[in-house]
């Protein structure tokens, strides 16, 4: 793997995911997220990060989760894409920043009716008390809403991790692994190749 000094992370992250897109079985866009408690301890988890660009990596979540509350907290976070089938992986360490609430009202939108119902219904990450319980919540906010478009809640938010840094790792045989790490430096980006 080589990357140009005239790239910039972004794009080449793009290429890598249209790679995985084509290739991976399920959900390419899946990725570890990991946030930091109260405590300082950290928590991780699978979220779909929904768009890429010069800004960041944006996913959108329940603001009053375990996550959304740890990020209200500490707004730093990192990140990891895996792609088993190309034998890569992408780690992004930066600050999470809250999106305008219109781009959280649009992506909500795009999910399905019922992803938008279990938004209403679901208390994420609070105890429950059992799977039923959460069936007729659901059921309860279908009946709410009926045949109208169902709104985006409050609680629902979007937010963009702000890289400092993205380091794209190629596996090589006998563990001879291709590393480069992009990290911000004013408007631009400084590369290093790293040992394996």
């Amino acid at each position: 793997m080589e990357i140009l000094r005239s790239q910039d992370p972004f794009s080449f992250f793009q290429n890598w995911l249209a790679e995985a897109a084509a290739k991976e079985p399920n959900d390419p866009e899946a990725v570890a997220l990991a946030t930091v408690g109260a405590d300082g301890m950290p928590s991780v988890r699978m979220v779909l990060c929904k768009q890429v660009d010069a800004q960041g990596f944006r996913f959108f979540t329940n603001a009053e989760s375990r996550k959304g509350r740890e990020l209200a907290a500490h707004s730093k976070a990192a990140m990891c894409f895996h792609w088993k089938s190309l034998l890569r992986q992408v780690r992004i360490e930066g600050t999470v920043e809250k999106l305008p609430q219109a781009d959280a009202d649009a992506y909500f939108r795009t999910r399905h009716p019922l992803s938008q119902l279990g938004a209403w219904a679901s208390l994420q990450s609070q105890p429950l008390e059992s799977r039923a319980v959460l069936e007729v919540r659901v059921e309860e906010m279908r009946a709410k809403f009926g045949e109208q478009d169902i709104p985006c809640p409050a609680h629902w938010s979007g937010y963009v991790l702000v890289p400092r840094a993205i380091e794209f790792w190629q596996q090589g045989a006998g563990r001879l692994h291709d590393r480069f790490v992009f990290t911000r430096a004013g408007d631009g980006w400084d590369i290093v190749r790293l040992n394996p």
